[in-house]
């Protein structure tokens, strides 16, 4: 009788460690949201509530140089920074299984970031992003018009001030309101550095195009009919009719289309 009780307290170790061991190997998807330029983590709020009332684990970094993190801005901070400050983040709390999102600017940011390191991470979701390739910056996409209203940053090497949040797609007084209050210059360095990719663009990840087309950005259109033309990686496109700041003007909706796209 003894021997048996042993076989089974054996066997129950076993199948506890083997549960213990696939739990362990298997990571529950985690939503990394990077905002784009001007803006912070403050901007994830409503989606970052949503995700988290549905079991996700979130994390909705600062950029240095922005946000609550403005006062770090020391005339340095590059494109390469806003990377580091991804990555570090991904590796210094241990994050596999990510969903890495990246709203407008941060297209250049998350493309920099799978370039380096794409084993922590299951997918590129880029919400109307820049599509910014090995030598180009996000500055040297922008219309020609753009590029001539930055002119007097561009020759001083002064920040970039931020666009009337009536361009986003805030509509609604009062949340207009609160966006632009809350809303600090884009550091110099972030628009101008070219980005440098030692890999294929995505380094084999899978791509998402979110484009918000109500109303479409002109730059943003650009950006959403190069990936449909792309001939050379596989993008899935998906049209969301909401403005520009998708996360702010459709929360909800926003959070839903994140979760439709878990593998």
């Amino acid at each position: 009788m003894k021997k048996f009780k042993s076989v089974v307290l054996l066997l129950l170790l076993v199948g506890v460690h083997a549960f213990a061991t696939a739990k362990a190997l298997k990571n529950d998807p985690v939503f990394v949201l990077v905002h784009g330029a001007w803006h912070g983590g403050w901007c994830w709020s409503d989606v970052k509530r949503d995700l988290t009332q549905k079991g996700y684990e979130v994390f909705t970094p600062t950029l240095t140089g922005l946000g609550e993190r403005k006062h770090l801005d020391n005339g340095k901070v590059n494109l390469d920074t806003h990377i580091d400050d991804i990555v570090h983040l991904i590796e210094m709390e241990d994050l596999h299984d990510v969903y890495l999102v990246g709203h407008s600017y941060a297209g250049a940011v998350i493309a920099g970031v799978a370039d380096r390191i794409p084993e922590r991470l299951s997918k590129l979701i880029f919400l109307d992003a820049m599509i910014v390739e090995n030598g180009q910056s996000p500055i040297s996409l922008q219309p020609d018009s753009v590029q001539r209203l930055q002119l007097k940053n561009i020759k001083r090497k002064e920040n970039f001030e931020p666009f009337d949040v009536a361009l986003f797609g805030v509509t609604d007084t009062t949340i207009a309101a609160s966006v632009k209050k809350r809303l600090t210059p884009q550091p110099f360095n972030t628009f101008v550095q070219p980005l440098k990719l030692k890999h294929q663009y995505g380094n084999g990840l899978p791509l998402v195009y979110i484009a918000c087309t109500n109303p479409q950005l002109p730059i943003m259109k650009e950006m959403s009919d190069k990936v449909q033309a792309d001939k050379n990686l596989d993008w899935q496109h998906i049209a969301f009719h909401t403005g520009h700041d998708a996360m702010i003007t459709a929360p909800n909706e926003l959070t839903d289309i994140f979760v439709g796209l878990i593998d």
